[in-house]
């Protein structure tokens, strides 16, 4: 096969076993990152308990990490951008892991809250890079599957933390909840060994010998000719500058709110389930409020799997526009419904619609932006998301206390429908091309 240029060679090289390796390595990853993140909802309620602490008190201890996180993403795609996504990556796992781990020996409010803003800073920095890699190496034809399969891994390490939480918290109490997220750490050595820094983020960077070192290790076709790089160094500020230029601020906004949106309504609504099972009317021992939450849980694998499937059918665009809206419908339904059977099953379907546009959106967001400033236009996206995340986990237990669930989920309900047409209005479709084609201004 003869091909012109290393992305040709990325492009037309079809899937190798180099591609499922990473694949397997970026998704346990983000799934065990989703792990850490998640955990709290395993430990609020007894930590509540313990600490004699207020709804709302609660929800502004589980924001602080939110506040971390809300730094770590506008910094690691910066950083990715100057020392390269593998660097970053092993940096803010290892962060992510030690932090959280160390949360078990919290011994107040206060110092819960500052291992939480840290543990944050590494996991909110480590989010958004597995889209950047995956973007950056998968051919264009399959880049939306693998990129829906790295964001499903999310759902199996909240299953993993909301398992081990079932049969370990109930029993041991919520400090022995945090001991998993040690082993997170595990993966450093394992980037370090497998993963290769991004070609396309090397070329950028004029590093040519190394780029085409790797494609020959990897087994890709060498360019005909000779690459030729040229750096541009674009600091933060300009970089900023562009995304709101004529070409692309339609995508910054776009990108904005649907991270605001997927962030507030995903951890305002299941950081709090356990909590709302447990507590009037329902009173379920916190035993079977995990039990139900499971339940609900698994309902984001068909989800995840049905919106992936549908990437490089449909379009990123259609995926987002559907589920974003049918999500905000089964909000609307768990608003007005009293029963908890019902609430189960409203439940369940937000949990299928708006993990499966997590899918879309986790595709979406790399696409739009080129390799010069791709890590820092998906980190500054994804910081907007946590920015909201602060108050997602604050707000929600305000409103239920001063308006009741109906009102609480009539507000989810219009800010999964205003995402859904936001994309109808300001979405490009990104299927089946290169990067290239859609990201880089004419």
């Amino acid at each position: 096969m003869s091909v012109n240029s290393v992305v040709e060679s990325l492009d037309k090289a079809g899937l190798r076993g180099f591609h499922y390796t990473m694949l397997t390595i970026t998704s346990l990853i983000y799934g065990l990152t989703g792990m850490n993140v998640m955990l709290i909802s395993v430990a609020l309620k007894p930590i509540m308990n313990e600490w004699n602490l207020t709804l709302v008190t609660a929800g502004m201890l589980a924001s602080s990490a939110y506040v971390g996180m809300f730094f770590g993403a506008i910094m690691s795609g910066t950083i990715c951008d100057v020392i390269g996504r593998k660097k970053t990556l092993a940096l803010l796992i290892s962060i992510s892991s030690v932090f959280m781990g160390l949360s078990s020996i919290a011994w107040d409010v206060g110092s819960m809250a500052v291992l939480r803003f840290l543990a944050g800073f590494g996991a909110g920095g480590t989010l958004p890079l597995p889209a950047v890699y995956i973007a950056e190496y998968a051919p264009a034809r399959y880049r939306g599957t693998f990129l829906g399969l790295v964001e499903s891994s999310w759902v199996y390490g909240v299953l993993i933390g909301l398992l081990y939480g079932y049969l370990v918290v109930p029993t041991y109490g919520w400090r022995p909840g945090f001991y998993i997220t040690f082993l997170v750490i595990l993966l450093v050595p394992i980037i370090a060994r497998f993963l290769p820094e991004s070609i396309r983020y090397l070329q950028s960077k004029g590093r040519s010998k190394e780029a085409l070192d790797i494609l020959k290790r990897l087994g890709f076709a060498l360019p005909e000719r000779a690459p030729e790089f040229k750096e541009e160094k674009l600091g933060l500020r300009s970089t900023l500058s562009t995304l709101f230029s004529a070409y692309y601020i339609k995508r910054t906004i776009l990108l904005w709110i649907l991270w605001g949106a997927l962030v507030y309504t995903y951890h305002g609504i299941f950081i709090w389930l356990p909590t709302i099972y447990a507590s009037p009317p329902f009173d379920l021992k916190i035993v079977k409020s995990l039990y139900f939450v499971l339940i609900v849980t698994l309902f984001q694998i068909p989800g995840y799997y049905s919106a992936t499937f549908l990437l490089d059918v449909i379009g990123r665009k259609k995926v987002l526009a559907i589920y974003l809206i049918l999500a905000g419908v089964g909000c609307y339904l768990l608003g007005i419904s009293i029963q908890i059977d019902q609430i189960m099953i409203w439940s369940s379907v937000i949990s299928f619609f708006n993990l499966g546009a997590w899918a879309g959106l986790y595709a979406y967001t790399p696409e739009l932006y080129p390799t010069q400033f791709r890590g820092t236009g998906t980190g500054v996206a994804a910081s907007i998301g946590r920015m909201i995340g602060i108050f997602a986990p604050t707000l929600t237990p305000y409103l239920l206390i001063s308006v009741g669930l109906y009102p609480t989920f009539i507000v989810f309900a219009l800010v999964h429908i205003f995402a859904g047409f936001a994309v109808i209005g300001l979405g490009i479709e990104t299927k089946k091309k290169k990067l290239e084609e859609i990201s880089i201004a004419p």
